[in-house]
């Protein structure tokens, strides 16, 4: 008898909607906390996991036993609903629509990995809007500009 053997790894970006600064240092230990029990319940295995106050970065083993678009809309709509009933933000919070979803080889683990651990370091230097067009063309993904995430030059990091 055979067995089917699978590994795949996936960077997914989302954005706070409007690209407003909500997420707070003060709580996003917790938010990244309740992202990889979500992660974790769907038998995805979560690698790193790193929040700025206006984005998010995940790094998953992915489990092919469900659609990508339907573990961003589940980690999407139960953060939503944790973050607003438990009153973290100071206004009504809701992820952006879209994401990116990007994947990489066993190999790149490491290198994946220290990249989203090191949000706080990285974005001292760069605006996520040229870290996610960066990752587009590297990828070279087609991309119209009107379908992109709402990009404000004005956004900063912690």
């Amino acid at each position: 008898m055979g067995d089917t053997y699978v590994q795949a790894y996936f960077h997914l970006v989302f954005a706070v909607r409007n690209r407003k600064q909500l997420i707070e240092k003060s709580w996003k230990d917790e938010l990244e906390k309740y992202i990889t029990a979500i992660i974790q319940n769907k038998e995805h295995k979560l690698i790193a996991i790193g929040s700025q106050p206006d984005h998010i970065h995940i790094f998953i083993g992915y489990n092919l036993n469900q659609k990508i678009p339907d573990l961003v809309e589940l980690i999407k709509t139960s953060t939503d609903n944790w973050i607003n009933s438990n009153r973290k933000s100071r206004e009504k919070f809701y992820w952006q629509n879209g994401y990116g979803a990007f994947t990489h080889s066993h190999s790149q683990i490491d290198i994946v990995a220290k990249y989203v651990l090191n949000q706080d370091e990285h974005h001292k230097k760069t605006s996520f809007k040229d870290e996610y067009l960066g990752i587009l063309k590297k990828f070279e993904i087609e991309f119209k500009d009107e379908y992109l995430f709402e990009f404000f030059d004005d956004v900063k990091g912690w």
